[in-house]
């Protein structure tokens, strides 16, 4: 009811300020203006090395913005993009390492993500790279359903490629300054030259910062100023890119991208959830967290164009450094913190052989991939004096306060406030593929038929080790008198391994298109989709405190049991019970280090329409995905601290997509875009409950979007440009949990803009969730804490834009 009253007053709202404008602003159409970036872009054409640049031509599902709606609708950030795209979901987790992306039920919030991200058609392998800030992007696309055929590992929900300006297309220069709320400013300005027909050259930068949007609540009693009332989430990046494209002769072309960028941001705006009492705290803990970034990449395009056949090159190396310090609690008690600090080298080489030409009956392409990625990560976990009695010393001591004495005199303890569980991951990648596409028409149908045979080979190395000082004390009668006994001792705990994983996988594809001329195309395909396993690090600071405990036991038992006589049998009992509680005990090396790879084979049938001569068109998908092994992230039930990757089964997910899109009368664009998904288990038990027909968490089931602009051309002697936009977006219902037992339900968020240009100069007033809406975009639990993350509240600024 809410979603048809929202939609209705933002139909109404705007037809009504429309009817009220006066004759002046009327549109002249007829009236040329100065061509910019914005309306060549709309123009220009894609370097698709491995699809059409007509995405509506391809037998799948796919959207597509360019630059005039990317920069118009202040699409920022992938998360930005999602909005306007059906059944694509990219919330923000509070930190720009979190890349979490969500597409038909397909996605993980950790690790191997399930869509691949393509800049300049060089791919980003590692997701803590994706959240980055977005300038010159001259079209953006994402390709739904498993792309794994041609794209490989880490491509079964689909795609996103992103082209940026290139100085071949566009030349001149380009520079905006902005200021919104949250004390926001960004600053972009970039150049393009192109001294000959056969060199062209660009450079550009970018700036962004942030105060944020919530307050870490926390305020300490001695009246130091750490955290007190500061904001928690505030950002500072910087970005820069030099690309050079060179065409010493027609059918020849180099193109080398270089981009850098650097992102320092606070966290994390998580709010403590009492699940009892439904009450939901303020953001209020006491150590600092933070995320770093640093990141660089080079990518080089080779393409050669022969009257019969096209080969391309692309060549890439990327480096990633990027440091996240966390208070891992979220609370204001000393528990413990996290520091994980990776350092990733990737070179990928991508060769594409291909005939040249769209017109020939049979249309084939073979390409070759390597890549390899080699990741160092130092991961310590310092427990503070609040976890060591919460997690370990309670739990033994209340087992002696329990039995006769004088067994309950007993008292373990740490002989220092804190103590480390230190990790270290050497985590090397190799892989390799070949793949083949054939496209053959016959009449008004064309058949596709693909394969791909892909072997990745996957090691870890990892040291995780910690010393624990401790004593153990007792009273003992003797006689009239109770004399202390105590016992010191060290604890020096070491797990160290080396594994290695093989994967070899064939993926087919099978699609068949009917042309209908003008009017469109209808498809039908299949397609197996594949994502990579791993290895969960992030479960090695429980495997290692369960590892320190059992340690601390025998020490304990051997020590006490020699210096108190009998008593040690009885104590070692104790410690035994004690040791025993708690479900992380269960979690052990072997059974948690390895996650297993996804499988999913994706069934489609979908619609290209056009009308009226091309200025209307419609794109409509029915999908059914049946997953094997679906990667989840879950958090083990009790007092654990860490978070791991797990397989389901079976799930499966069905749905549909549709998109409308049109230029109605004069300067008038109207879209509307919706996508559903109902993803459910098939087959899941975690070892204590069945969730065999409950929907997959973290996946919005319906994702909606509609936007309307105007423009008017000539308004008076003032503007040559004047337009106006607002647009809609409705997410959810959204399942938290395999239980499904917490949920986002269905919200609205209302985005607008008023954009003004007159000559070299635009200036634009912009806002984001204008309505204030509350909602949470995540959901997790830590040390047995439930907490939320909150949507970002109404968000609006204004920008000026300099183009000449």
């Amino acid at each position: 009811m809410r979603l048809k009253v929202g939609l209705l007053s933002f139909v109404f709202l705007f037809a009504g300020f429309f009817s009220q404008l006066p004759a002046a602003f009327k549109n002249n159409s007829d009236i040329p203006v100065k061509d910019s970036a914005v309306v060549l872009s709309e123009v220009a054409v894609v370097a698709h090395i491995k699809q059409k640049s007509d995405l509506r031509l391809e037998p799948l599902s796919s959207s597509v913005l360019k630059m005039g709606n990317i920069e118009s609708r202040q699409v920022m950030s992938l998360n930005d993009f999602s909005n306007y795209t059906p059944n694509l979901y990219i919330p923000e987790y509070g930190s720009k390492m979190t890349s979490s992306i969500y597409i038909r039920g397909l996605g993980s919030r950790m690790d191997n993500p399930a869509v691949g991200l393509y800049v300049d058609n060089i791919p980003y392998l590692n997701k803590n790279g994706f959240d980055s800030d977005l300038w010159d992007i001259m079209r953006m696309e994402v390709l739904r359903g498993p792309q794994s055929t041609l794209y490989g590992r880490n491509t079964i929900g689909g795609i996103i490629n992103m082209h940026t300006l290139s100085p071949m297309v566009y030349q001149g220069t380009r520079f905006s300054v902005g200021y919104g709320n949250g004390n926001t400013f960004s600053a972009k300005g970039s150049t393009y030259w192109k001294p000959t027909e056969k060199f062209a050259f660009s450079i550009g930068a970018n700036w962004y910062s942030t105060d944020g949007f919530f307050d870490n609540e926390y305020n300490p009693q001695d009246g130091s100023p750490q955290n007190g009332g500061s904001n928690c989430d505030w950002v500072k990046s910087a970005s820069g890119r030099f690309r050079i494209v060179y065409k010493p002769g027609k059918r020849f072309t180099i193109d080398n991208s270089f981009i850098a960028s650097r992102v320092e941001q606070g966290g994390y705006a998580y709010s403590l959830y009492d699940t009892q009492s439904g009450v939901l705290s303020g953001v209020n803990y006491n150590d600092p967290s933070g995320y770093v970034r640093t990141s660089i990449s080079n990518g080089l395009s080779l393409n050669y164009q022969a009257p019969g056949f096209v080969f391309s090159s692309v060549t890439s190396w990327q480096f990633l450094d990027d440091k996240m310090t966390l208070d891992q609690d979220f609370t204001s008690k000393d528990m413990f913190t996290m520091y994980q600090a990776q350092k990733e080298h990737t070179v990928t080489q991508d060769f594409v052989f291909k005939n040249n030409g769209d017109d020939k009956r049979w249309q084939w392409l073979t390409g070759l991939t390597l890549f390899y990625k080699n990741m160092d990560m130092d991961a310590p976990v310092n427990f503070k004096q609040d976890g060591i009695n919460t997690l370990i010393l309670n739990n033994i001591n209340s087992m002696f306060q329990a039995m006769p004495a004088p067994m309950n005199t007993a008292n373990l303890s740490f002989d220092e406030p804190q103590f480390g569980l230190l990790s270290n991951f050497h985590m090397p990648v190799l892989g390799a593929a070949l793949y083949h596409q054939s496209q053959y028409s016959v009449g008004k149908f064309t058949f596709t038929a693909g394969l791909r045979f892909d072997y990745e080979c996957a090691k870890i190395d990892y040291c995780s080790n910690s010393e624990v000082d401790y004593t153990y004390s007792m009273k003992i009668q003797m006689g009239q008198m109770l004399r202390p006994v105590e016992v010191k001792s060290k604890v020096t705990t070491l797990l160290e391994d080396k594994l290695t994983e093989h994967y070899f996988e064939v993926l087919p594809k099978f699609a068949a298109k009917y042309s209908m001329g003008k009017n469109g195309n209808l498809y039908a395909s299949v397609s197996r989709g594949f994502k990579a396993g791993g290895y969960n690090t992030q479960m090695f600071s429980d495997i290692l405190q369960n590892q320190v405990k059992t340690d601390l036991m025998a020490d304990l038992m051997s020590k006490a049991g020699s210096s108190l006589g009998s008593l040690g049998g009885s104590m070692g009992g104790a410690m035994g019970g004690a040791m025993g509680g708690g479900s992380s005990q269960s979690y052990t090396v072997e059974e948690v280090i390895t996650y297993k790879p996804e499988y999913s084979w994706n069934y489609e049938v979908g619609a290209h329409l056009n009308f009226l001569d091309g200025r209307f068109v419609a794109d409509a998908a029915l999908f059914y995905i049946d997953c094997t092994d679906q990667q989840l992230t879950v958090f083990p039930s009790g007092t654990t601290t860490g978070r791991m990757m797990t397989n389901a089964g079976q799930t499966r997910s069905y749905g549909a997509e549709v998109a409308l899109n049109g230029k109605i009368a004069g300067g008038l664009d109207l879209s509307l875009s919706y996508g559903y998904t109902n993803a459910k288990f098939v087959k899941y038990n975690d070892g204590h409950t069945d969730y065999k027909g409950n929907f997959v968490p973290y996946v919005p089931q319906n994702t909606l979007n509609a936007t309307a602009s105007y423009t008017f051309y000539r308004v008076g002697n003032c503007l040559d440009r004047l337009s106006f936009r607002a647009a809609y977006n409705g997410i959810g219902k959204i399942y938290w949990n395999e239980e499904n037992s917490m949920s986002q339900k269905f919200y609205s968020l209302l985005n607008a803009s008023i954009y003004a240009q007159k000559g070299a100069f635009a200036l634009e007033l912009w806002g984001k969730n204008l309505a204030n809406a509350e909602y949470n975009a995540f959901y997790f639990v830590s040390v047995g804490n439930a907490f939320f993350s909150a949507g970002k509240p109404a968000n609006y600024g204004v920008t000026l834009m300099v183009e000449f």
